[in-house]
């Protein structure tokens, strides 16, 4: 006979999640100001030893703990497994940690049967650990968090990051940057979408949008800010997934405001193939 292996529950899954996150971001903490080695994935996409020690450290918690859980990861191949999967992040803002600016995270989330029901993202930084379970709300060390009441784009202060291809779509992400630029309070780039998204889902950015994210730049982030009352999308509006490439985070009040822009001003590269002469 077949023995079924009982499922954990959420506290079990928390617990570890929690302990990943602590772990992983004391080594950020320890290292910004230790020399580091720095590869290159592509001309401006960087990793360094950190990354990849974060990572180990989290793999074997986690493997530890639950080893037929399924693992997707920025730094390993992928690993097949159960209905859980966890979406890792080892340090988001790598581009600023190896230039020593503080700024990074490490970002972790679970899914169960392909729905993100925990995420954790911690800014060793400022000691900030923000997290989210689905139905349960979002918060910040603790504390419950949710985004802002800005009714208006013009009131807004908004969030974006560039892709690594911007050298290629340079004029179509500025002209992006430019129409938003002109119809709120300002724009600010911090280098780490998932404190981008955090930040929304606690209040102190009213809105975000960028391009060619990954499943483990968002899932936890995502799930964090739905649960602090912000609304995620891609640029048509339609629902958000974390496996495809653009992502919007709003409070939900200027989020209309927001797609009339990037409806406007955005080319997808299948329109672009169709009008070659709008990418000129």
């Amino acid at each position: 006979m077949t023995r079924r292996v009982k499922s954990p529950t959420r506290a079990q899954l928390t617990g570890v999640l929690k302990s990943c996150l602590a772990d992983a971001g004391s080594l950020l903490a320890s290292s910004l100001h230790r020399l580091k080695r720095i590869d290159y994935k592509s001309e401006a996409n960087l990793v360094t030893n950190i990354d990849q020690e974060a990572e180990r450290r989290i793999l074997r918690r986690i493997n530890r703990h639950f080893p037929g859980h399924a693992i997707l990861a920025e730094e390993s191949s992928p690993k097949a497994g159960s209905r859980y999967k966890w979406i890792i992040d080892p340090l988001d803002g790598t581009t600023n940690f190896a230039h020593t600016f503080p700024v990074a995270c490490v970002s972790i989330a679970v899914e169960e049967d392909g729905e993100v029901i925990l995420g954790g993202v911690f800014d060793p930084f400022r000691n900030e650990l923000f997290f989210g379970e689905r139905g349960r709300g979002a918060t910040l060390n603790g504390k419950k968090i949710s985004v802002s009441k800005a009714d208006t784009l013009r009131e807004s202060l908004l969030c974006t990051g560039f892709p690594y291809d911007r050298k290629i779509f340079a004029s179509t992400y500025l002209a992006i940057f430019g129409a938003f630029m002109t119809g709120c309070h300002g724009i600010r780039r911090t280098g780490s979408a998932a404190i981008d998204i955090c930040y929304v889902a606690c209040g102190r950015f009213d809105g975000f949008w960028e391009l060619k994210l990954n499943a483990w730049d968002t899932a936890a982030a995502s799930l964090i800010c739905s649960e602090a009352g912000g609304r995620l999308s891609n640029f048509t509006g339609h629902a958000y997934s974390i496996y495809e490439p653009e992502a919007l985070a709003s409070n939900g009040r200027i989020h209309s405001e927001m797609l009339k822009v990037l409806k406007r001003h955005y080319v997808r590269p299948e329109s672009r193939a169709k009008n070659p002469a709008r990418n000129r």
